[in-house]
């Protein structure tokens, strides 16, 4: 028998929603189908889902008046930033009756103190905008992704985005010095403090930094400015093998004194597909290699020492074998045309038919290891399948992915086959004591592997901070455990 919904429930919740709509105006309500068919879809089109309506608060207050409406009435919220999560974690499920909550117009700067090193924002800020308003101020905001045009500073924060600086800078949870956050009831939290030392008691920001908006909504936040480099050096290395990479990355290190700051691998597979398919993209070697390095050092001086310091590197590191040829950028031009081929991978894997995704993280010192062992066994699993493995090195961060064989695989058979091919990944990372996820999240799509992976005290005491926090688990839910 099919249970009919109870019609006062019906009424509460279009009373809720009326006095939501009420008090964020026309602009920020929307109920349309066009409307909010931008925030119901996930950015790769794994997802779709439903809501009654995108609100989008135009002050602090206003959110927290919207998140005490639904908190007393048990109506469901997602928060969103700018929906580019690549885990599911800002899209509602399909039968979802709530309201997706947007930060995007919460997007004022609020304060820059150079002589602090800070920058107080909204959540709604675009990533990029942060980082231009540092810039404009002599300084350096040094999160740096692909998505930095469209992203907002709270997804960022929510999702402890990393990116290709976090060798030099940490995470976003390194980035950030104090929160304001709304809770689940309305309360707001205030803890924007721009203080780099402060023992008094729990550090609380901490608890909303990578919880994928389980647990509140991230209002604002303090963010950590450094002092913008004078003098940046790319090169683009052909390495024989990973593990080439590594001995690189350790007399970089040391020759440099921790001045490098980007340093991404890509293996030929990787390189390939981003010259076959990106316009304007060139293969900078005449010949084909196994693996690419590309580098990027930044310091103070201006004096070119940091290039004369990488060109006596990368001479003695040919001598050894390590380097089989590079390329160290004369111009920004051409520094950016280094960055767009790795850059440029992910969306050329899109040409190449189905592609399994994996986000993950071993210590520095397995990268090779993981590649080479995780290379072999999917290769196995599946002959002729196309491994493409590229990412953040520097930081253990493995963008491990893999591209259906060209013959004898439908686009839906192969996508079929993904939870084998998690299982043989995250096994082996596991068995290096690594992460499933280093950067994107758990979201929707890895539950399951979070479930199976972190052990069960570490998720009764996660459940136990969300039912303290979101007893009537209001925010986002279904995420990250369900």
């Amino acid at each position: 028998m099919t249970e009919l919904p109870d019609p006062a429930a019906i009424r509460e919740r279009a009373a809720v929603l009326a006095n939501i709509r009420d008090l964020v105006g026309d602009k920020g309500w929307i109920d349309s189908a066009d409307g909010m068919a931008p925030h119901l879809k996930e950015e790769r089109g794994n997802y779709t889902g439903t809501a009654a309506a995108v609100v989008k608060p135009g002050s602090v207050a206003e959110m927290a008046a919207v998140l005490r409406l639904c908190n007393g009435a048990c109506l469901p919220v997602v928060p969103q930033g700018g929906n580019t999560s690549l885990v599911g974690a800002s899209i509602p499920y399909e039968r979802f009756s709530g309201i997706v909550l947007s930060t995007a117009r919460l997007n004022r700067i609020r304060d820059l103190d150079p002589v602090n090193n800070t920058m107080t924002v909204d959540a709604g800020c675009i990533l990029q905008t942060v980082q231009q308003a540092a810039n404009d101020a002599d300084r350096l905001f040094p999160l740096s992704l692909g998505a930095q045009g469209t992203c907002q500073i709270g997804g960022n924060i929510s999702t402890n985005a990393g990116g290709v600086g976090v060798l030099r800078y940490g995470n976003m949870r390194d980035l950030v010095l104090g929160l304001e956050v709304v809770l689940p009831d309305g309360r707001i939290w205030d803890g924007l403090r721009g203080l780099r030392k402060d023992n008094t008691g729990y550090d609380l920001k901490q608890w909303f930094i990578g919880a994928e908006g389980t647990l509140g909504v991230i209002a604002g936040a303090v963010l950590k400015l450094f002092p913008k480099p004078r003098e940046t050096v790319t090169a683009l290395a052909a390495v024989p093998d990973p593990e080439a990479s590594l001995r690189l990355l350790s007399t970089l290190q040391r020759e440099t004194g921790g001045g490098v700051s980007g340093y991404e691998i890509m293996t030929r597979v990787s390189l390939r597909m981003a010259l076959d398919h990106i316009a304007g993209n060139r293969d900078p070697f005449d010949r084909v290699h196994p693996c690419y390095q590309l580098i990027e050092l930044t310091g103070q001086g201006a004096d070119g020492s940091l290039r004369a310091g990488l060109e006596e590197v990368l001479e003695r590191a040919m001598a050894d074998g390590d380097v089989r040829d590079a390329v160290i950028a004369e111009s920004e031009a051409q520094g950016r045309a280094l960055w767009r081929l790795r850059e440029s991978i992910s969306e050329a894997q899109r040409f190449e038919g189905a592609s399994v995704k994996h986000d993950v993280a071993v210590p520095v010192s397995r990268v090779a290891d993981f590649i080479r062992v995780a290379t072999a066994a999917c290769e196995a699993a599946v002959p002729g399948i196309r491994v493409v493995a590229f990412g953040h090195v520097g930081d253990g961060n493995i963008h491990f992915n893999m591209n259906q064989p060209a013959e004898g695989w439908t686009h839906d058979g192969f996508m079929a086959e993904q939870p084998r091919f998690n299982r043989i990944v995250h096994d082996i990372v596991a068995d290096m004591q690594g992460s499933i996820s280093a950067e994107h999240g758990i979201g929707r799509i890895k539950k399951a592997e979070l479930a199976h992976y972190r052990a069960p005290l570490e998720l009764d005491l996660m459940r136990a901070l969300k039912a303290q926090l979101d007893p009537k688990g209001i925010m986002n839910p279904g995420k990250i455990f369900g």
